[in-house]
């Protein structure tokens, strides 16, 4: 999970299909790429990135060509550079060819400090265990654990596809872009976020691989439709809340509405 630096960028917005603006989805992508890299870093993101090439190939079958799914956790392992041999027994696991943990898929919806909203998709070996524990994280940071639709209502599925600026000049970007359906282009300081409906994703990923284009990041998730801002407190809480959250192995993604103002973010980010 990564991030977000939204406010305080240098950002033209290119919009395409007479979308509205999408704030929000470019606040969360920010926070997920710095936070991924963090993460990736540190060697954390192994057993996730497995566990979703697992419930991938048992939801889709093992051949990446016919499963997206697949294909996108794949790519995810590769750029995190886990061994083949990971990535082929995590597939085999899935499809049954090698005993593996059953695991099961699980969302989990709250609220934390001010109102900011939470959902959290986990895959677990033991839901009784996942659900104490991330109920305890969310009481140790001000929040709460809420019931199914609390904060999903929030949320709409995108694709968004992240090309940093050294990639790719801003036409071709646009080009690409307004030939396959994506919906809003952004320009930033140091790269261009393409967001697209789930539909559009695949093909449109696949454009960019085949001209050449290496994404920084490509994902289909949960983006808030709107944010609620934080000030200082509420920030540090919140983003304590969030790095608790994505500690947790069992915990795949987090989302969240909430916006930083680049400011506040400078201050406390030493002290997360």
């Amino acid at each position: 999970m990564l991030i977000h630096r939204g406010s305080g960028l240098e950002r033209r917005r290119i919009p395409l299909n007479n979308t509205e603006a999408m704030s929000g989805h470019s606040k969360w992508s920010t926070i997920k790429r710095r936070k991924g890299a963090e993460d990736a870093k540190r060697g954390k993101v192994f057993t996730k990135v497995v566990k979703e090439i697992t419930i991938a190939a048992r939801s889709g079958g093992g051949d990446p060509d016919g499963n997206p799914r697949l294909r996108r956790a794949i790519d995810a392992a590769r750029s995190v550079n886990m061994p083949a041999d990971n990535i082929t027994r995590a597939i085999k696991k899935g499809t049954g060819e090698l005993e593996g943990v059953q695991y099961e898929e699980l969302v989990y919806e709250g609220i934390g400090a001010d109102g900011a909203l939470f959902v959290c998709e986990v895959v677990t070996d033991n839901r009784n265990r996942t659900i104490a524990e991330v109920r305890k994280v969310f009481d140790k940071n001000h929040g709460q654990i809420g019931n199914t639709g609390t904060a999903t209502w929030a949320f709409e599925q995108k694709g968004v596809i992240v090309i940093e600026n050294e990639e790719a000049e801003e036409e071709t970007v646009l080009e690409i872009a307004l030939e396959n359906g994506a919906d809003d282009v952004k320009s930033e300081e140091e790269a261009f976020e393409v967001v697209c409906s789930p539909h559009a994703f695949e093909g449109l990923r696949e454009r960019f691989t085949e001209r050449g284009i290496k994404p920084q990041l490509s994902e289909v998730g949960l983006y808030p439709k709107n944010t609620v801002k934080l000030d200082r407190e509420h920030a540090a809480t919140v983003l304590k809340l969030v790095n608790a959250l994505e500690d947790n192995d069992d915990v795949q993604q987090v989302s969240a509405n909430f916006d930083i103002p680049d400011e506040i973010l400078q201050e406390i980010e030493s002290e997360l």
